[in-house]
């Protein structure tokens, strides 16, 4: 591991580290977007020169598949693997039944295309990210750029509706000019403060004109692995109802890790 990382950044390392070891030769891999998920590409890419561990992975945006061809990990497009066995990406929010908020990074499409291809999905993060409920962390809705400002207003219009705290809505920017997803949409962030039914906004949110997919991750979500800037990890399967609490060596930088540390 890096040396003189931020808890922070501790706790991220171990929860990626910790997901990585559901990682089995032969599997098809689904790889997050994210400052998480890019600590779980770097420990995928430790265990394929380490162990030769034969896998191959889908990544969900530009940056992922970039950052996995520098570190040597095989990949392959969505169409061609068809099916993975097991998706690892991080999240913006987690709430105790495992739905998601996810979409900071901008690659929320492609990411839930992805884990919903998979027979499973892993979700890491650092212990922050835990909520009582959904929606301190504004939900992205990607849109198409047509009409955009028509979409939002619908939007604006149908969240009066519903059981949100709040009814701001922002257009994502890049500098000047609205943020572009790697499927040529843009970004509305809903600033709701609590989400009262993430179920139903989804929902509703994906009837409107214009909307391409919303950033609530519903049932999708199997196992979440928590990280702690100590060392420690929770791990928490929603399907058996099990919760196991381990803690992790911080061991040395290696190659694998050298350029994080500045």
């Amino acid at each position: 591991m890096p040396v003189n990382l931020s808890p922070i950044d501790k706790a991220k390392f171990v929860a990626a580290r910790r997901a990585v070891d559901f990682v089995e030769s032969g599997m098809r891999l689904g790889l997050g977007t994210g400052s998480t998920a890019a600590w779980m590409v770097r420990c995928l890419a430790e265990r394929i020169q380490e162990e030769g561990l034969k896998v191959v992975g889908v990544p969900t945006s530009i940056r992922t598949a970039e950052l996995a061809r520098q570190l040597g990990v095989p990949l392959m497009s969505l169409d061609e693997a068809k099916w993975l066995d097991l998706t690892i990406d991080g999240a913006d929010e987690i709430d105790p039944d495992l739905n998601l908020i996810k979409g900071g990074g901008a690659a929320l499409l492609q990411e839930k295309i992805v884990a919903t291809a998979s027979d499973q999905m892993i979700v890491i993060a650092d212990v922050a990210k835990e909520m009582v409920q959904l929606g301190a962390f504004p939900l992205p809705v990607e849109i198409i750029p047509f009409g955009w400002q028509t979409t939002k207003a619908l939007i604006e219009e149908t969240l009066i509706s519903m059981d949100v705290l709040n009814h701001d809505v922002t257009l994502r920017m890049n500098g000047e000019a609205p943020l572009v997803t790697d499927g040529a949409n843009y970004i509305l962030d809903l600033h709701l403060k609590r989400i009262g039914s993430p179920r139903q906004l989804s929902l509703v949110l994906n009837q409107i004109p214009g909307v391409v997919e919303n950033g609530l991750f519903i049932d999708i979500c199997d196992k979440v692995v928590i990280g702690h800037g100590d060392g420690r990890v929770r791990v928490r399967d929603i399907n058996s109802g099990e919760t196991m609490d381990e803690r992790l060596d911080l061991e040395p930088a290696d190659n694998i890790f050298a350029d994080l540390d500045d």
